[in-house]
């Protein structure tokens, strides 16, 4: 017999009405209590001990429903300090050496060590009761919330086992990337160490050690989880701005851009631990997959920038006749800043994509419609640390960023064209766009070739030469925009509209 069930009753109240509150979403409605344990019976004095007794079997029928998972979700902020309380001294009291009961505890236990009631209430460390053995703030807290638990005392191989969490304190701040942290066996080790605790993992200096090390893991996990996902969607509104879809392989399924926008970090790290762990790992091995092999469009040859100005693009039969001269002459500086906005976009397309692509794949970066081929310089300008510096290499560097993206927005121009051949005002739109191109081809043709001029004054000749290959790169492509937009259109398509 308990030696105040009013006591113990009060206690188990507060856990039902948070335990009702929980399960109100789940079956759409108010959970049915039964006889006797509504609020207002709860405060009758008739026959506490058989109330008390019947609350338990509900409590026991109510934990079956919920989850370590749905009391992490619930234990916000704003909680009240009062709720996890009560709900710490009814899992100490109900002396369950279970997985799933130790796993509430460690729920609640955390909650309260991250959420003090007075900020920094932690840090500060006491005195045990001898006045010798140090205690954390935190323990002292818990001894006086458990003060009239049934807790056994800690052996001398329970003390040892406490002091491997510092240890693995230390490891874990040692990680830097997600990967690392999940092949470990830091996550099962400790698991199995708070296992062998056994009933001693409800003592207030077991509770509040755990706390600790759960505070420090899961700001770690989470720091390296949320940047793990953050490169991967970085990767994937690359791919998709350049027109590609699939990221990678995983586990024998394709991981599309459609899959990364789904995918809901905050969420993910608030479910099930179990099912999330899975998740996961699914995460780490996309980034693993994503940093060995980038994804290559595969399909259609590559398309590069062309020789000569010979080949021509199938041209709408129906479409206006241009003055190329007059386009660009016309040309205004908000369309000039609407482009550059473009080409800087372009830029940390090509970046993201070089800087973590594998050194075999990364010179053919994955555009819209096609694959861009870089040079050997190119690439290594996009992965260059030095482009804030005042000298030769920086400024052929930068210039050479600068081309390729040019190059990229007049390819995918040119392609949005001959794509939109059947809608004529959709054509006139590319090709207002080309004439802006083709204004700011003149300004870094001319930037260019004052770097390039300085390099020669400087001797560098692996800088003259990959700007001079990069250079005729950029003027074929502004010959073929030039010859597209100005040849007439083709008699073969108006011959076939006619035939219509």
């Amino acid at each position: 017999m308990v030696e105040d069930p009013k006591w113990e009753l009060a206690i188990l109240a507060t856990v039902q009405g948070f335990y009702e509150k929980l399960l109100q979403e789940p079956i759409a409605g108010e959970v049915p209590v039964p006889a006797g344990l509504e609020a207002v019976s709860l405060q009758s004095d008739d026959d506490v001990l058989g109330t008390l007794s019947a609350m338990h079997r509900w409590l026991r029928l109510l934990d079956l429903a919920i989850t370590p998972a749905m009391l992490r979700r619930a234990f916000v902020p704003d909680t009240d300090p009062e709720i996890a309380e009560a709900m710490l001294r009814y899992f100490t009291r109900k002396k369950d050496l279970g997985d799933v009961n130790r796993d509430k505890t460690d729920v609640v236990a955390t909650f309260l060590y991250r959420h003090p009631r007075v900020p920094g209430q932690w840090e500060r460390r006491g005195f045990g009761l001898d006045g010798a053995l140090p205690l954390s703030p935190f323990e002292i807290a818990l001894i006086e919330i458990l003060a009239d638990a049934d807790l056994p005392p800690l052996s001398e191989e329970h003390m040892q086992l406490l002091r491997n969490f510092d240890s693995l304190q230390d490891e874990i701040n040692e990680f830097r990337d997600l990967n690392a942290l999940l092949e470990s066996s830091i996550i099962p080790r400790v698991r199995d160490l708070k296992q062998c605790f056994g009933a001693a993992f409800y003592h207030p200096g077991v509770l509040a050690t755990i706390a600790q090390y759960n505070q420090t893991f899961g700001r770690k996990f989470d720091a390296l989880f949320l940047q793990a996902a953050a490169e991967i969607r970085s990767f994937a509104d690359a791919l998709a701005e350049q027109g590609g879809s699939i990221l990678g392989n995983v586990d024998g399924v394709d991981v599309t851009v459609e899959h990364v926008a789904a995918l809901k970090e905050s969420e993910l790290l608030r479910i099930d631990y179990d099912d999330a762990l899975e998740k996961f790992r699914r995460v780490s091995k996309l980034k693993r997959t994503l940093e060995q092999r980038p994804p290559i469009r595969r399909g259609p040859r590559a398309v590069r920038p062309p020789a000569s100005t010979k080949a021509s693009n199938p041209l709408p039969a129906s479409r206006p006749v241009l003055d190329l001269p007059a386009m660009r002459a016309a040309v205004t500086p908000q369309q000039i800043a609407t482009e550059e906005s473009k080409l800087l976009r372009v830029e940390e397309s090509i970046r993201v994509f070089v800087r973590v692509a594998d050194p075999k794949f990364r010179q053919v970066v994955p555009m819209r419609f096609f694959n861009l081929i870089l040079t050997p310089a190119e690439a290594d300008a996009y992965c260059a640390d030095y482009l804030e510096e005042k000298s030769v290499r920086a400024g052929v560097a930068r210039t050479l960023l600068r081309l390729v993206a040019v190059v990229g927005r007049m390819t995918t121009e040119l392609e949005e064209l001959r794509r939109s051949e059947n809608s004529p005002s959709l054509w006139k739109l590319h090709a207002d766009s080309l004439a802006v191109l083709l204004q700011i081809e003149c300004t870094v043709s001319e930037s260019a070739e004052r770097v390039l001029a300085l390099a020669r004054k400087h001797g560098a000749g692996g800088e003259i030469e990959a700007l001079q290959l990069s250079l005729k790169k950029l003027h074929d492509c502004a010959a073929l925009v030039q010859h597209t937009l100005t040849a007439p259109p083709n008699p073969r398509a108006a011959g076939a509209g006619s035939a219509k």
